[in-house]
Order: structure tokens, then sequence, then C-alpha cells
């Protein structure tokens, strides 16, 4: 999207794209974007990270794998993905800072990336010094009281480093958003699929931490959505989406998890390759497992659900037997006045 209200253009009138050659357009972007007039040593640093960006673009129809500092908004723990917006020369920023007038939370997240702080509350939790115990705690608790992945301190900080008319890309909640700033105010380009019909809502102001933005159109005059209702529900659906996506990428990723340190070194491309479909063939192995161990739990839960039928059924019969020999013998007897 940034790309399309900057560099990239599409053909007139087409209203549908796929995948495929939106990849495609990209591909032919970063290629038309070498730089021409640099050195040799430039020229194959550009060429290593043009393959290695390449290589992972492909991700970018599913989700890219981004680890945020707490500390400034441009500040991400280095990964392979974050090559494709330093190739692009597009802007990334999120806003999940530690307030530094906050000298415990300061002290307790530290330098740490969003997963080494989770390793460090998990360690302080299972320390006997009561000090690490209390600094996980606070750790712990600044991840709670900030969910949204964004601090107002963060809001300040996005609003002071993002320029007027720029173009960026705002991570957050595992979602990545164009954003944009007109007149010292920042804006999200709305894409969720509630404003689907909802052509004059293009921006959404981002004023706050809550998420409760103003609706504009593309000249940055507000615009409220016709049918609010259709536009909440919309929301829903793509909240459930980014989280049903988050969900696929951890299991992927858990997935392509191998113990490299028992490959020995040395070892063929063969013998490698051999190794890791030997891996994947015991996972499938072990998931279909799974699977019919679930299916035959199911089914005995079912057969057995009859059975206790008949025996409350039994139960209530010798219930009721001792209660009707004793109206017998009410019959039988007589009383005595």
């Amino acid at each position: 999207n940034v790309l399309l209200l900057s560099q990239i253009k599409l053909p007139p009138m087409m209203e549908i794209i796929t995948a495929e050659q939106l990849m495609e357009y990209l591909g032919d972007y970063i290629l038309d974007a070498k730089p021409k007039e640099i050195s040799e040593i430039q020229r194959l640093n550009y060429e290593q990270n043009m393959s290695d960006a390449m290589a992972i673009l492909h991700k970018l129809q599913t989700g890219l794998d981004v680890n945020v500092k707490f500390t400034g908004v441009r500040v991400f723990e280095y990964t392979p993905e974050c090559i494709v917006f330093d190739l692009l020369d597009i802007p990334l920023y999120h806003g999940w800072l530690v307030d530094p007038q906050v000298a415990d939370i300061v002290k307790a997240v530290g330098n740490c990336s969003y997963n080494q702080l989770v390793e460090k509350i998990i360690s302080c939790k299972q320390s006997d010094n009561s000090e690490l115990v209390s600094e996980g705690f606070v750790a712990e608790q600044f991840l709670n009281n900030t969910a949204t992945q964004l601090t107002y301190h963060g809001l300040c900080e996005l609003t002071s480093a993002v320029q007027e008319g720029e173009l960026c890309v705002f991570f957050r909640n595992n979602h990545f958003s164009t954003m944009t700033k007109y007149k010292g105010q920042l804006y999200l380009l709305v894409t969720d699929q509630g404003f689907l019909t909802e052509e004059k809502v293009v921006w959404e102001s981002l004023h706050n931490v809550d998420g409760d933005g103003n609706f504009c159109d593309s000249e940055f005059h507000l615009r409220p959505p016709s049918d609010p209702e259709t536009v909440y529900r919309g929301q829903q659906d793509q909240i459930d989406q980014d989280y049903l996506m988050a969900l696929s990428l951890q299991q992927e990723q858990q997935n392509q998890e191998i113990n490299w340190e028992q490959i020995p070194e040395g070892i063929s491309d063969l013998e490698l390759a051999k190794k890791l479909q030997e891996e994947e063939d015991r996972r499938a192995s072990q998931y279909y497992q799974e699977q019919e161990q679930a299916a035959a739990q199911v089914q005995v839960q079912g057969a057995a659900s009859p059975a206790s039928g008949r025996q409350s059924g039994s139960n209530e019969r010798k219930r009721k037997e001792p209660r009707e020999k004793e109206r017998e013998r009410e019959k039988n007897s007589c009383v005595l006045l």
C-alpha cells in the first residue's frame, strides 16, 4: 500500500489483483530500484540484501516476523524480514515504548526485545532472588497494562518522529498498517473488511491508545461510516483473522524448529536433506496419531453414553421397588384406633 501510494502504478481499471501478480510487481520494483553508481563493495552488499529479500518476499502474503524493542519507535531486533523495508526504503515504526520517567519499569524492561522480555519474566519467576522476582513481576505488569501495544509515550514519540506527509508502515498487534502524517496528526490507512463498501472512508486518525479514531476521506475531511454496525462486525472479523494468522505463523515456526546441535559437522547436502525429510515424516506421523487418538476418544465416549443411560434407568427401578413393596404392605394392614 505504501508503494502503491508513492511508487508503483497499477494499470487503470484494475480492481482485483492476485497475490502472485502483486509479488511480481514488488520483485520488479526491487530490481529497478538498484542503485546505479555505487562501489563494488556496496554493489555486492546490495545484491546480497536483494537476494535475501527475494527469498522471503512470499511471506508478505501471510505475515512477517518482527520483534519490537521498547526503547524507540524505530528500534526492532534485526531479522531477515527487516531487509525488505530497508531495501524498499520504507520506514517501519511501532509505538510500544516504556516511559523513561517510570524508573522501575525502565529497569525491569531494559534493552530487551519482546521475546527476550518474555524469557526474562519466566526466568525471574523461577529465581530464589526476591529482587529478580519483583523485577519479573514489574515487567509482566507492563506487558499486561500495555496489551494494546501502544503507550501514550510511544504515541508522542511517533508524532515527533514521523515527518509531515511521510508514508510509512506502523506495526501493532501482529498487524501492519500504512501510516502518514497530515497537519501534525497521524493517520492509518483503513483496510478492514467492514469498510469495503465505504468508498468515502480512507483514513483513520491515530490520536489515542484505545483505537478510537476519527474516519476521514482521501482529503482528510471527516467522514463517519454510513453503517457503523457493519463496520464494527468487519473490524471484529479482521481482528479474528489477525489472531488466526498469528497462530498460524507460530505453528509454522514451531514446525520449522530443528535441533541443529544434533546434526554432525561436515554432513553432505544429501544426508542433511534426508534428515530433514525424516524429521518432517516424524512430525506428520505424530500429527496423524494425535488425530486418530482424538477420534477414538470421541467414539469411546459416544459408545459409553447409552450404557450409562441404561445404568441410570436400572438404578431408578431399584429405587422404585422398595416404595412399591411398602405400598403393598399398607394395603394388607389395618389401622388400630
